[in-house]
């Protein structure tokens, strides 16, 4: 009786918490899919309406225009969060002095969140009272720095902000791919006369080829979803200028009363995150088997 109970017993603690799991993420992603071909506008309707939210979602310009600020700011989050977190990671691998604390500065914008990040550099980026501002009271005054209110830049701005928190936490897996790296290979190519450089780009670099996957499947998914920092920075203004998928979804769901739509590009988004996320599992379930 007492083995039995000691079997079942972590079971049945785990289930309640399992079966909400499963009810409130996926019975929502499919309630979602659901409502994206119903006819759904301040309140779910189910009438069946095939995809016929799917053709005006396509058919609007402020999607396309979220679209491309997604492809603008998830190519220079994500390349330059790697570039900065790799060019990072090579500089505390010098065993430089004082590296516990430099590590802890460069990995302490990802210990925020997305709302303080998106808020503080709204402070710094404002032209009235920021940046800008400050340089011109020290006497710069022609300096000028407002991307913020210009439609075409400000989507720039929020690429800053992300690249500011996500560096660091790049930084930090290169390093630990770095550290892991045999010390006697390095060694062997500086006696066959190799500089440096060289043996980072060669032979180091070549050999963190899992750390890259993983730091680019992480920052994508990051960019893919993000809503907070756009939020909580711009607003997706000026006007509509730096919508994302994630901040159009909520426009069109929450405040234009389009359910439906919203619906359709959530879904969107559900299977571009599958898209990238499955493969990666995939790979890591491969890499385990063997």
């Amino acid at each position: 009786m007492k083995h039995s109970l000691d079997h079942y017993l972590p079971k049945l603690v785990l289930a309640p918490a399992f079966v909400l799991g499963l009810a409130f993420i996926y019975g929502f992603m499919i309630w979602n899919g659901a409502l994206s071909v119903t006819a759904s506008r301040m309140l779910p309707n189910y009438e069946f309406v095939g995809w016929l939210q799917y053709e005006r979602l396509w058919a609007m310009e402020r999607w396309w225009v979220a679209l491309k600020n997604l492809a603008i700011f998830g190519v220079l989050y994500v390349g330059v969060s790697m570039a900065l977190g790799v060019f990072l990671a090579i500089l505390l691998d010098q065993k430089v002095r004082g590296e516990g604390f430099i590590r802890t500065v460069y990995l302490y914008p990802m210990a925020l969140s997305f709302v303080v990040t998106g808020t503080a550099w709204k402070w710094i980026l404002n032209p009235s009272d920021g940046l800008q501002k400050v340089m011109q009271d020290l006497g710069w005054t022609s300096f000028t720095f407002d991307w913020l209110v210009q439609s075409d830049l400000a989507i720039y701005c929020v690429v800053i902000a992300g690249v500011w928190q996500s560096a660091g936490f790049a930084m930090a897996l290169f390093l630990a791919g770095l550290r892991g790296v045999d010390d006697s290979i390095i060694k062997a190519a500086q006696i066959d006369g190799a500089s440096l450089p060289r043996i980072y780009w060669r032979i180091v670099l070549p050999s963190l080829k899992p750390v890259f996957f993983s730091t680019l499947m992480v920052l994508s998914h990051l960019a893919i979803k993000s809503f907070d920092l756009v939020m909580a920075l711009t607003a997706g203004g000026p006007g509509y200028a730096t919508d994302v998928p994630a901040t159009f979804m909520y426009a069109m769901s929450f405040s234009r009363g389009q359910i439906g739509l919203g619906a359709a590009s959530a879904t969107i988004m559900l299977i571009t995150v599958a898209a990238i996320v499955v493969p990666y599992l995939y790979s890591e379930l491969r890499s385990k088997n063997r």
